[in-house]
């Protein structure tokens, strides 16, 4: 495989101490053009730098918050949390929020590589030590803010996905998934928990999440697994079980490599009229701001959608070799585009009744942000109509101002859920709180 200059190329502009919004290219497509179906694709750029544009970290201001998007409103669920990432609503309404981060991965780079990635990493508030738990939060009285706060598990390994399954609570650490005895109504397990299947993970690590969504019966596990690399350029062996929605069996352990071909997939969801499996898939860095589309697709049994040999379909990407046209030929194009860079996270469908009819069965998006792309992409919760199981318009915003008028990233939003009275859930990990969205004039209505 080719060799990748992304942290190279980041410790040059480190190193020669320049302003790293100097470094890379800039967007030309206008809004809109990146998204949907059929989005435009540009050539791929052939920079000396890549580009480089973070949004510094700041957290919001005392008392501040996300703009809803017209005939919505927005409070503050929980605040002060540590990094939160992803989100599942239990049947009694309890809201399970995993505080985590990047687990220890000492060959992710050494010396200026190191120094340079870990620059960008702090920048962007994603260096912050992970605090390894799950937190229960549950509204009690139904005033749509959460009273009781409690260390529901601890001791984790940069836990992520959540799956409860009747009295099972499975949980994705970064390199295996642990099942722990649930009881509805406790505050806490004190339960050491046992492990059921290993999960890709190793000392480079790169892509260190892993979301996880029980079957609808409850038999099987499926569990994301994103890439060792941007675009396998640590080689193939690396890349066993990655890049890949892998199915677990519940009741022995036995892995099956699902889906693979994508890069970086995560919030697993079930589509409420087909049940089919769809996903959100961050693809690869490197090849300009206007490639290559983040996206939702839904997720085929023995599907392979491209990754690394090509993208959004078959769309040859030159850089990894030895090339393979015989995968190329195979790869499906993706359902609808999600921009260029969006860092696309969280996906949850609207299986509520709270909001507009019209929003019944959309899904709604959390894109983290680009780091990688002049001008910043994302930071914003999208919806995104859908009918007859498919996406069927254009996005609307429902969360916006995540970045100030510096460019500064006040919050930074992920994982999604629908509560258990139908308002809309975002956890913020750079904002350290968890967002309810609800129709203007209906916050009591949800309550």
């Amino acid at each position: 495989m080719r060799r990748s200059f992304t942290t190279s190329r980041l410790a040059f502009c480190a190193a020669m101490a320049l302003p790293l919004a100097a470094c890379g290219d800039q967007a030309n497509f206008t809004q809109g053009e990146d998204y949907g179906p059929t989005p435009k694709l540009a050539e791929p750029a052939n920079n000396l730098l890549p580009t480089v544009n973070i949004a510094k970290a700041v957290g919001w201001p005392q008392g501040a918050k996300p703009k809803p998007a017209e005939g919505m409103a927005v409070t503050a669920f929980a605040t002060g949390l540590d990094h939160p990432r992803t989100l599942h609503v239990a049947p009694n309404g309890d809201v399970l929020v995993a505080e985590t981060n990047a687990p220890e991965r000492p060959e992710q780079g050494k010396g200026l590589k190191r120094m340079a990635a870990e620059f960008v990493m702090g920048q962007a508030g994603a260096k912050t030590p992970s605090a390894n738990r799950i937190t229960l939060l549950r509204d009690a009285d139904g005033d749509g803010v959460a009273e009781v706060r409690s260390t529901f598990l601890d001791g984790l390994n940069s836990p992520f996905g959540m799956a409860l399954v009747g009295n099972d609570l499975y949980v994705a650490n970064t390199d295996a998934i642990m099942r722990f005895p649930y009881n509805p109504g406790d505050t806490r397990i004190t339960a050491k928990g046992e492990k059921l299947a290993d999960l890709p993970a190793g000392p480079r690590n790169h892509h260190w999440t892993k979301d996880l969504i029980a079957s609808r019966d409850g038999a099987k596990l499926y569990a994301t697994s994103g890439s060792n690399s941007n675009a396998a350029e640590h080689g193939m062996d690396e890349e066993v079980n990655r890049a890949a929605i892998l199915e677990v069996d519940r009741a022995t352990g036995a892995t099956r490599l699902f889906a693979s071909g994508l890069r970086n997939p995560n919030g697993p969801a079930w589509e409420p009229e087909t049940g089919a499996l769809w996903v959100v898939v961050n693809e690869r860095d490197e090849i300009g701001s206007d490639l290559v589309p983040d996206y939702m697709t839904s997720v085929q049994d023995g599907g392979f959608y491209g990754w690394p040999y090509s993208y959004y379909g078959q769309n040859v990407d030159t850089r990894v070799e030895p090339p393979r046209p015989d995968l190329v030929a195979k790869a499906i194009v993706p359902d609808y585009a999600l921009g260029n860079h969006t860092a696309s996270l969280g996906l949850a469908f609207n299986t509520g009744d709270l909001f507009p009819a019209e929003m019944k069965g959309g899904a709604f998006v959390g894109q983290h942000g680009s780091w990688n792309r002049k001008p910043h992409s994302g930071y914003k919760v999208i919806y995104v109509p859908f009918q007859g199981g498919k996406p069927s318009g254009p996005p609307r915003d429902v969360l916006t101002r995540f970045l100030n008028d510096k460019d500064e990233a006040q919050g930074r939003p992920v994982g999604v859920a629908i509560d258990g009275r139908g308002a809309l859930l975002v956890a913020d990990d750079v904002g350290k709180s968890v967002w309810r969205v609800t129709p203007a004039g209906r916050e009591q209505a949800a309550r």
